[in-house]
């Protein structure tokens, strides 16, 4: 009876290990590098877009290594939103060192295990992502929502005379009034975010790019509709996969439209991560009741295959710690202006359809401190549909078509900004990033090559 009982009793004690610790299959699964996920009772993945707090009750980075998780650091009081660096040697992560602190970034050296805190902010501070060069970006709390930061891992003469002495070492790269929150770091240098779309006003979560400086923002696809997309990650592929929630879907370079992935049917938590293998690394539950397991994927497989669970704990923002190919670095073009150009090349085209009359006139209106829109005055446009103005820089703008009696033909959906020393332009209105321009020179420049000036602070029409 004692050897059953102690027997009966090794059992509870594993049964009990299981149901607060999780279990894990086979580690091989995933290849030999070591994989970082957050751990938290509570999830909510889009409640930073609204100005809250993703993880209510508090997270818990884990490093997997050869199926055991284990604490990634100690002695803080909630750590999440792990990024490692191109070379396999740091991570960037946010933190709480105490529960009433709020989230900073910090970094952590795998090789000697020391920590060092790399954002000083007396507000709140997530998402971390490494750029190429010495730089990282992330989400800064402003207010009731988040903007975008770009800030210098290390200081030092060399790097003011590598990016220029006007170069400040921690800068905004968004201005809205709404949240932008990062993504991701593309291949080709570019910032993926996400936002509310419309841009800077509406309700349903999207993807957007910028260049690291700030400048370039835009929709990635203009296929909008109601279905919530976020989480967005790229993959060796180049494609970038994320999550509608109920299922996954892609933007890949072929297509103007997103492509939908034929996975499992599952609740995905976004922020795929490609193996070695080529097995997807991804969150997914069951449903909406349950917790969020680190599962694998083989693409085309009718099958999730659990990695590693926990039954009171989500488990998400999975990454590998390995090396990995470096994006390219970005060489910003700005200049040191304080007001920024654009150029149309034809805002009669628009993927909203054909306009019912002629533009004669574009609006240029800004947000003021309280969100609301104010006009910043008028610019003609040409027969070509073709304008050229110089706008505020740094600010939310949006762009009004008006008729020859100027009422209102057709107005952006949303709002964007200009840097400081932008020259931009566009195709058309709404156009689309994946259309090219036409290989003729607009009216407007045959006209004058001075823009027209439609800063407030500068006069104005």
């Amino acid at each position: 009876m004692r050897v059953s009982f102690r027997m009966l009793l090794a059992a509870g004690c594993c049964a009990l290990t299981s149901l607060t610790c999780g279990f894990a299959t086979d580690p091989s699964q995933a290849g030999s590098a070591d994989i970082i996920v957050t751990a938290a009772t509570s999830y909510e993945p889009l409640a930073a877009l609204h100005g809250g707090e993703r993880f209510p009750a508090g997270s818990q980075l884990l490093v997997i290594h050869n199926g055991a998780a284990a604490p990634l650091v100690r002695d803080f009081a909630a750590t999440a939103d792990a990024s490692v660096s191109f070379d396999g040697k740091s991570v960037l992560f946010s933190a709480k060192k105490n529960t009433a602190d709020p989230w900073q970034i910090w970094e952590l050296n795998l090789f000697d295990r020391s920590v060092r805190q790399v954002i000083h902010s007396d507000s709140d501070a997530i998402r971390p992502f490494y750029l190429p060069g010495w730089r990282l970006v992330y989400a800064r709390r402003a207010g009731s929502h988040f903007q975008m930061y770009s800030a210098r891992l290390i200081e030092s003469k060399t790097l003011d005379e590598i990016e220029g002495k006007g170069v400040q070492p921690v800068f905004p790269i968004s201005f809205l009034n709404f949240s932008a929150i990062p993504s991701d770091v593309l291949a080709d240098g570019r910032i993926l975010f996400e936002s509310l779309y419309p841009l800077g006003e509406g309700n349903a979560p999207e993807l957007f790019r910028v260049y690291s400086d700030g400048s370039g923002v835009e929709s990635y696809r203009c296929d909008h509709s109601t279905a919530a997309r976020w989480g967005g990650r790229q993959i060796r592929s180049g494609d970038v996969v994320f999550t509608h929630g109920s299922s996954l879907s892609r933007f890949t370079s072929r297509l103007a439209a997103e492509e939908r992935v034929t996975a499992p049917a599952a609740e995905y938590a976004g922020g795929v991560t490609e193996t070695a293998s080529g097995d997807w690394l991804l969150s997914a539950r069951g449903s909406r009741q349950g917790k969020f397991q680190l599962k694998l994927w083989k693409p085309g497989a009718s099958a999730l295959r659990v990695m590693l669970a926990r039954h009171t704990e989500n488990l998400v923002e999975p990454v590998l710690v390995a090396p990995r190919e470096r994006p390219r670095r970005h060489p910003s073009a700005l200049h040191d202006w304080s007001y920024a150009n654009l150029l149309a090349l034809d805002a009669r085209i628009s993927r909203d359809g054909a306009m019912q009359s002629t533009p004669a006139s574009v609006r240029l209106e800004a947000q003021d401190a309280s969100g609301r829109a104010v006009s910043l005055g008028t610019a003609p446009v040409e027969s070509d549909g073709s304008f050229f103005v110089e706008t505020p820089a740094d600010r939310a703008i949006r762009f009004v078509l008006l008729d020859a009696k100027g009422e209102v033909i057709r107005m952006e959906h949303g709002w964007f900004w200009i840097r400081r020393g932008e020259q931009r332009y566009c195709v058309g209105c709404h156009a689309g990033p994946e259309h090219a321009p036409e290989n003729r020179v607009p009216e407007v420049l045959t006209r004058s090559a001075t823009p027209v000036d439609l800063t407030s602070a500068r006069g104005g029409n």
